[in-house]
């Protein structure tokens, strides 16, 4: 996840490295951003969700899901073939298709899992190597826009400033004499040291505008690069000396240059390690799989009938799934949840909750979800079956 503002900032990029102007520098602005179309479309798949079958409801997610097709490289391609159709400009189809793959890849690269082989394989994978509130890959690309916000800053400044410099008594009407008796020497010092500082600002980047913009990209793709590759070999490294495989995809930034793994330590317990860089492991931890309040002895059966269901749903937020097992008034309640749920901040991927609600009598049951500390909701049937 990277704020909107960075993604517009790397189409910017992207058309002043590739000397786009005019409508076409817009354009890749635009299309950095197009990715995200699909909070619209994930709006309408909750509105007709509900209505249809389960294996519709499932292909309509992929479809329609937030992080779904419109962040997949299949999608990228579909609009540079249309952009190749529309312009007949190598250059800008190029840069269209980086415009969108790039905002799919910087996502991919934080913590949120997509499909980016869709619709040829509905494997889901996140490299979530980068701490999704990371400052490089968060601020680096705001320096375009920051550039243009400064020239927008200079051209209004210049007009403000022609215009109280405007000596000609003949071209003033009344009230511009009136503003001219205020606008004092030292006001005008101040405009004059202003409009320097920005032209030798501007003249610097003018001067080195190849340089100045490749240079951003050069350490935006160093540090996109080094963080994943660096975290297969210390995964690697980590997984050897606990003596089992530790999955890479199911692995989750903490903090800039730190991360959480899980796996199995046994039928009933995961393994929770966080991880840094720098130091290796930091802390370790075991989590229940199951936990019981009270007197529930067929609690491992609910929690499995809970586990079942939960496996024909999407998306598949849970990787390592915990559950807590109770019953009250014949009815046994099962929350399920993330493991490592607990243990991290700041709008993880995983922090949904499920509550389950079986009735032993009738055998049926009810589904409440919550999501991102949201008040619960019922889920309907086809959701699950």
């Amino acid at each position: 996840m990277v704020n909107t503002l960075s993604h517009i900032g790397i189409g910017l990029l992207l058309a002043h490295a590739l000397g786009l102007k005019g409508r076409k520098r817009l354009g890749l602005v635009l299309l950095s951003i197009v990715p995200d179309i699909d909070y619209f479309s994930y709006s309408l798949f909750t509105l007709i969700s509900g209505s249809v079958s389960h294996e519709a409801r499932n292909q309509l997610f992929y479809l329609l899901g937030h992080r779904e097709l419109t962040h997949s490289v299949f999608f990228a391609v579909i609009l540079a073939v249309l952009i190749w159709i529309k312009t007949r400009d190598r250059t800008y189809t190029f840069g269209g298709f980086l415009a969108v793959f790039l905002h799919s890849f910087l996502d991919y690269t934080t913590s949120a899992k997509m499909r980016p082989f869709y619709p040829f394989s509905l494997n889901e994978s996140a490299l979530r190597a980068i701490y999704p509130f990371d400052p490089v890959v968060n601020v680096i690309p705001l320096l375009p826009l920051f550039i243009v916000a400064a020239e927008y800053i200079k051209s209004r400044g210049v007009r403000k400033y022609k215009k109280k410099h405007a000596w000609n008594i003949k071209d003033l009407y009344p009230w511009d004499l009136k503003i001219r008796g205020k606008w004092s020497v030292r006001d005008r010092d101040v405009w004059d040291r202003r409009l320097k500082r920005l032209n030798i600002f501007h003249s610097f980047v003018n001067r080195n505008e190849d340089k100045f913009y490749a240079s951003f990209i050069i350490v935006l793709l160093i540090w996109t690069t080094m963080f994943p590759v660096a975290k297969i070999f210390l995964i690697d490294r980590i997984s050897r000396t606990e003596g089992t495989e530790i999955s890479y995809n199911d692995t989750y930034p903490i903090s800039t240059g730190k991360f959480l793994a899980a796996y199995p330590a046994d039928d009933s317990r995961y393994k929770l390690l966080e991880i840094s860089y720098w130091a290796g492991v930091e802390k370790s931890f075991y989590v229940d799989r199951v936990t019981v309040e009270g007197d529930v002895p067929d609690a491992s059966r609910y929690a499995e009938r809970a586990g079942n269901l939960y496996s024909n749903s999407v998306p598949q937020a849970i990787d390592y799934p915990v559950y807590s097992v109770s019953e009250k008034d014949g009815a046994v309640t099962v929350i399920l949840s993330d493991a490592r749920n607990p243990y991290v901040k700041k709008w993880p991927y995983f922090d949904t909750v499920y509550r389950f609600v079986f009735d032993r009598e009738s055998r049926d049951y009810e589904v409440y979800e919550s999501h991102y500390g949201r008040p619960e909701k019922k889920l309907d049937k086809n959701y699950f079956e």
